[in-house]
């Protein structure tokens, strides 16, 4: 996610000097995918690209560059220099921070914030550096000189794309965009609330419903929590191909948003909370407001993936985020999407 964005300005507008510290390349097996991050400073470090020799030489390299002020790139071999199990080969960015907010970072809270698509590009060079923002009609760039037509062209071409981080030998293309992964959380009991929780961790924006005035706590910050006198109205305020998780305190109401999801005919995922005499309950009902067979089809009850069956709040809210993520995955696949699966080649 793009929480490093808002940790990097709060450090930077607190006078806190920080080095950003981005995989940039990978060659063979490693433990994260391009693009992730973590921040450095001299007391601490947030996020983490993957652990193990490969974070600890990682923060004790951007400690020593706390002071510096000109981007590097190195290469780590994980196999035989450090003994890392992965066996590739990581390149690393390190990006010093200087005093105050750099024009880059400032513009790029201001775009995310308003959720402007855009592509972060980034030319690694002893000779001629640059960092600038692409969006599908403009380029912020605090050096016009430096702003490269083609690195501008292939940013665009990524924002047309899948939208997925690019290397082309000293060029790192990053797309920070909201996530598309939409999803519609119905109840806040128990069960909701540690649904919630679970999801909350992921790459998504989620909607959590609910009648019951004041009971939501503790809301993560992609969460958006909604007291609707009627929840199944907001059935129709999600996406195509969103993912609704219906579990609320009354049956007939479970009924109701159900049967407006499955009659959107766009959802990816329809899922109750219950057992399999609720499911058949509720085809019966769905038969007789004539609801079509292939429709009904789209009821996931039970929910969440087989081999977990404990009832617990947080068993469950396991289960159902592992479900989430085999669907989105497999869909995402079936588009001619790429998901990292830690085995990426360098461009160029």
């Amino acid at each position: 996610m793009n929480e490093w964005i808002d940790e990097l300005c709060d450090l930077a507008a607190a006078g806190e000097r920080a080095v950003l510290v981005t995989v940039a390349g990978i060659r063979g097996s490693a433990p994260r995918e391009i693009g992730a991050k973590m921040i450095v400073t001299a007391t601490e470090t947030i996020g983490t690209i993957g652990g193990g020799q490969l974070e600890y030489q990682g923060t004790r390299i951007a400690v020593g560059m706390l002071d510096d002020t000109s981007a590097t790139l190195r290469s780590f071999p994980l196999g035989s220099a450090m003994g890392q199990c992965c066996g590739g080969v990581v390149e690393i960015l390190f990006e010093p921070l200087g005093d105050g907010i750099p024009d880059w970072l400032r513009d790029l809270r201001a775009l995310h914030g308003q959720n402007v698509p855009t592509v972060v590009a980034t030319r690694v060079s002893q000779s001629n550096p640059a960092k600038f923002l692409v969006t599908a009609d403009q380029v912020f760039a605090k050096d016009e000189a430096k702003v490269d037509t083609a690195m501008v062209s292939r940013a665009r071409d990524i924002l047309k794309g899948p939208r997925s981080t690019a290397r082309n030998v000293q060029e790192l293309f990053e797309p920070i965009v909201m996530p598309d992964l939409n999803i519609a959380v119905f109840g806040a009991g128990h069960v909701g609330t540690a649904v919630v929780a679970a999801l909350a961790n992921l790459e998504c924006n989620i909607r959590w419903i609910d009648s019951r005035r004041r009971i939501f706590r503790n809301v993560p910050t992609n969460v958006r929590a909604i007291e609707a006198q009627e929840p199944a109205l907001e059935v129709a305020a999600l996406p195509p191909n969103s993912f609704f998780l219906v579990m609320t305190h009354s049956h007939a109401l479970d009924f109701d948003i159900c049967d407006r999801i499955l009659r959107r005919r766009d959802a990816r995922y329809c899922g109750l909370i219950g057992s399999q005499s609720k499911r058949r309950r509720f085809e019966k009902r769905f038969r007789q407001q004539d609801l079509s067979p292939a429709l009904i089809d789209n009821l996931v009850c039970p929910i969440g993936v087989d081999g977990i069956s404990g009832k617990k709040p947080a068993e469950i809210a396991v289960a159902v985020a592992a479900e989430v993520l085999k669907i989105q995955e497999r869909a995402a696949r079936r588009a001619g999407q790429t998901f990292p699966d830690n085995v990426h080649r360098l461009r160029g």
